[in-house]
């Protein structure tokens, strides 16, 4: 399961998730494209990992502007030869309840997770087909892709889409060699869930304490956050799978929170 002589490109990889899925990638010896609307800090990861002895590079990347997408991918196959790897990540949350939902802020959820994952992979898997290597293509789901939770109407919905878009490039993509599977993190502790924290106390009418303890660990096996290392770790493990008897499937890293 070697990624030596692979290239992974990673959304959102400046920061949380996303920048230690792109480390992890490239301790296992891929030469990772941290793609990210903060270039500054993108190329700060990259500058590091390079640093460490790694092979990186640093690209802008607005996920819901097509041109973006596909400029970012040119470069990054350009510089460092292919796209191997695919980790859709890039995400943001908004929390309200559904009459008070600005439909605004539906559809910008929708456009950086729905559409971002679609782009990027109508973009990378032209080249996982035309190098005849085939690739590994992973979408950062969550638990929520499966369970639907109070305020997460814009979130859930775009995270059970990504099901089936995975569902679908793994059966396009099969006989060309491309695998496509989601990884459904549990809570992890990153500022995105930090600044949730207070919005659903707010909006529950609970504590802050509460919404930790009752809401988001209630349903774990040991009341313990996912960490960024459990994910990175399994996006890792999928992208160096060497068959495609692992494809189409949505692997839960949330400590029991969902079984299934």
């Amino acid at each position: 399961m070697s990624l030596q002589g692979k290239v992974a490109l990673v959304t959102g990889a400046a920061s949380g998730i996303g920048e230690q899925c792109a480390r992890k990638l490239a301790a296992d010896g891929a030469a990772v494209v941290i793609a990210d609307l903060n270039l500054v800090n993108a190329q700060k990861v990259a500058d590091d990992i390079v640093a460490s002895g790694g092979k990186a590079l640093a690209v802008a990347m607005d996920v819901t502007n097509e041109d973006a997408v596909n400029a970012g991918i040119e470069e990054a196959v350009a510089k460092l030869g292919s796209i191997d790897v695919l980790v859709s990540n890039a995400g943001i949350q908004i929390v309200n309840p559904i009459e008070d939902y600005a439909f605004a802020d539906w559809k910008k959820m929708l456009a950086i997770h729905l559409d971002g994952a679609f782009l990027t992979t109508k973009a990378a898997i032209k080249h996982m087909y035309a190098d005849g290597k085939g690739g590994s293509i992973i979408y950062m789901g969550s638990v929520h892709s499966h369970e639907a939770s109070k305020l997460k109407s814009a979130y859930v919905t775009a995270k059970h889409g990504l099901l089936g878009l995975a569902r679908v490039v793994a059966k396009e993509g099969g006989s060309r060699g491309v695998r496509a599977n989601v990884v459904c993190p549990g809570f992890v502790r990153t500022p995105l869930v930090d600044k949730q924290i207070p919005e659903q106390a707010k909006a529950l009418g609970i504590s802050e304490a509460q919404v930790v303890k009752d809401v988001m660990l209630k349903e774990t096996v040991d009341g313990e956050f996912t960490t960024i290392d459990d994910v990175a770790n399994t996006v890792a493990f999928l992208a160096g799978f060497g068959s495609a008897a692992l494809t189409g499937q949505s692997i839960v890293v949330s400590h029991g929170w969902f079984m299934q």
